[in-house]
């Protein structure tokens, strides 16, 4: 089976199993298959996918990391310092093998400012900072020690934060798309069954 369109993509990813006790720490809450499909698929026609090693920092279940070996990347390391959804990654991994040839993945359980490794690209949907501070630049540093693209979502009222790091660290933004992101009720203090998060994310580039 192949992938021909953005759309096949997009089912594929809305089938795989999602976070089982997901932690309001670390802020874990799903990629939508519709953003992810659209984020890798985007990524692809740049030619930045196929026969690439690529980084999904704070994998969760891998759903981009996914998306990007369904697309042809050569290999994914899925990082998340979560055990119990490292082991929902893994499934997801042997799920989708099943049904398509993909690349090698990687799953490693400890926080991704411990991985000493450098890579084509970082992809990562971090926590956006609100329930552990400065949680996502701890991500932006380390991604930009890794690879020499990045593409990383946060929370679209963070975006003179994600300028200025990105300046600090020599990177430059070379685009920017903004979503509303749905979060599905999940913890006790959610009034509504959804909540729409407007984000941004990010492509940037070293030098």
């Amino acid at each position: 089976m192949s992938i021909r369109s953005k759309r096949d993509l997009e089912i594929i990813l809305s089938k795989l199993k999602g976070f089982e006790n997901p932690s309001l720490t670390l802020e874990q809450y799903p990629t939508p298959s519709h953003i992810a499909a659209e984020w890798v698929w985007n990524m692809a026609l740049k030619g930045e996918v196929a026969g690439k090693t690529i980084v999904d920092a704070g994998s969760g279940p891998g759903v981009i990391g996914l998306a990007l070996l369904l697309l042809g990347a050569r290999k994914v390391i899925f990082i998340d310092k979560d055990h119990e959804v490292i082991q929902i990654c893994r499934q997801n991994y042997e799920r989708v093998k099943e049904e398509y040839e993909i690349g090698q993945a990687e799953f490693i359980t400890h926080d991704f400012s411990l991985f000493d490794g450098e890579v084509d690209l970082v992809v990562q949907n971090p926590p956006f900072g609100t329930k552990q501070e400065h949680a996502d630049k701890k991500f932006l540093e380390k991604a930009f020690a890794t690879a020499p693209i990045v593409y990383s979502m946060h929370k679209w009222s963070t975006q003179k934060f994600v300028e200025a790091i990105c300046k600090d660290f020599n990177f430059t933004i070379t685009e920017v798309w903004r979503y509303e992101f749905p979060i599905k009720a999940t913890f006790s203090f959610h009034e509504k069954p959804w909540q729409m998060i407007d984000v941004g994310l990010w492509r940037m580039q070293k030098g």
